[in-house]
């Protein structure tokens, strides 16, 4: 039992020295790498601006097209919705003249 003990301890020590190495040589490609970001990031944010400006554009272009779109779209739904129901709204239609014109109002008393 001892020795399955120390062996756990032995592997929990390997992976810790293993993680500090990784984050020790994390840490030295960051500092090492970080002019080169910055250096590549002041270099090509003109060419991310100008992807802004062409998105909007290509944004005002396209969100009206879109908007028709989606609104033929749910116009179409609902006329595939309505039209198998419309029996059933006239049948309702009818009742409703049957009902009412049987009825006596207050008024015509």
């Amino acid at each position: 039992m001892l020795e399955l003990v120390m062996l756990v301890v032995a592997g929990f020590a390997i992976v810790a020295a293993v993680m500090v190495m990784a984050t020790l040589v994390k840490s030295v490609l960051w500092v090492v790498l970080l002019p080169l970001r910055l250096l590549l990031f002041v270099l090509l944010l003109p060419l991310l601006l100008l992807k802004l400006i062409v998105g909007g554009l290509a944004m005002v272009v396209v969100l009206p097209l879109v908007a028709i779109a989606v609104v033929v779209v749910g116009l179409a739904l609902a006329a595939v919705v309505a039209v198998p129901l419309l029996p059933l709204l006239v049948v309702g239609f009818l009742v409703w003249l049957l009902v009412r014109g049987t009825r006596s109002t207050a008024i015509a008393r």
